[in-house]
């Protein structure tokens, strides 16, 4: 194969995968808030069209990713440019979304509790609130540092997300919101609690890595992508993210009090976190998610789990 075909073979591939991420995201992004809905359905079960921190995050993944393929194989291709600004306008609609709670952040640094934290979904098409502080398991921690951990990806990248100095301050404002998750009982991924699913909140491994990999990635971080100063760098206290490590390992390889193993523990091992740097816990998370919550789809989320589960 000469290089020319090779090129074209390569570029072939990735049109198809555009193909798939115009229909499943692109066209699904709202055009004004650039925020994305965990899905098109109203059911039994909820209203799932509004606009989940951590479904955005990871579905937006898909776009940027394939944005820094088009560059590798063809840095002149307009879908390249497509991608990544659609992956821009995404992270700043959530950003904008979380700017308007900003007293939260500042009010639940001093009293840590669940109903001053920063809404886990809002509404699609204005990125305001669609629930009330005390009708959800709004504190999610890990869905927060997930965007933190990606926004400092993004930027590495060559994305231009965080465009003032009021955003930066922001930003460094939910460091500190997340700085204390080491004795911050949330709700977790699953957004219910504990294992049977009352609300109860606890320590959560899952939670706690996420935030671990947030804290260390954006420390001493330019949110300018380089063409900052000192002003434009976020800081965190050692301290806190030693405490927050060391939690996480205590708990490993549960992921809470009431839970033995959890699938989300993957995310925590494995991609995007990639927070354990002990290789005997890693193989034991791993080991134990396979073996107890293998099933012949996928993985169950935790044992027990009783929330839309077939029998």
């Amino acid at each position: 194969m000469t290089p020319q075909s090779r090129h074209a073979h390569r570029l072939m591939e990735l049109n198809a995968l555009f193909e798939e991420v115009r229909v499943n995201i692109l066209n699904r992004q709202h055009p004004i808030s650039g925020l994305l809905p965990a899905s098109t359905a109203v059911n039994a079960h909820g209203d799932y069209t509004d606009a989940w921190v951590r479904d955005n995050v990871y579905s937006i993944l898909a776009a940027w990713a394939l944005g820094i393929a088009y560059r590798r194989v063809d840095n002149a291709d307009a879908r390249a440019y497509e991608l990544e600004q659609a992956t821009v306008k995404n992270m700043r609609g959530l950003l904008t979304a979380m700017m308007r709670q900003s007293d939260r952040v500042e009010r639940f640094k001093r009293s840590q509790t669940p109903t001053d934290a920063l809404h886990a979904k809002y509404d699609t098409a204005t990125g305001l609130a669609v629930v009330g502080d005390d009708e959800w398991g709004h504190l999610q921690l890990d869905a927060t540092s997930l965007f933190v951990l990606m926004l400092v990806q993004m930027t590495l990248s060559g994305l231009r997300i965080i465009a003032s100095r009021d955003e930066v301050d922001f930003i460094q404002n939910i460091v500190w919101y997340l700085s204390r998750a080491y004795a911050t009982p949330d709700y977790g991924i699953w957004e219910r609690g504990n294992k049977i699913n009352h609300g109860q909140r606890e320590l959560n491994a899952s939670s706690l890595g996420m935030v671990l990999a947030a804290l260390q990635a954006v420390n001493g971080f330019d949110l300018f992508g380089g063409d900052g100063d000192d002003r434009s760098r976020v800081f965190v206290l050692a301290d806190d993210i030693a405490r927050t490590e060391m939690t996480l390992n205590a708990l490993l390889p549960r992921e809470s009090g009431s839970k033995e193993v959890d699938a989300a523990l993957l995310s925590v091992i494995g991609f995007p976190a990639f927070a354990v740097r002990d290789q005997d816990k890693v193989k034991s998370v791993d080991a134990a998610v396979r073996d107890k919550l293998t099933g012949r789809y996928g993985c169950k989320r935790f044992l027990r789990d009783g929330h839309q589960t077939v029998l």
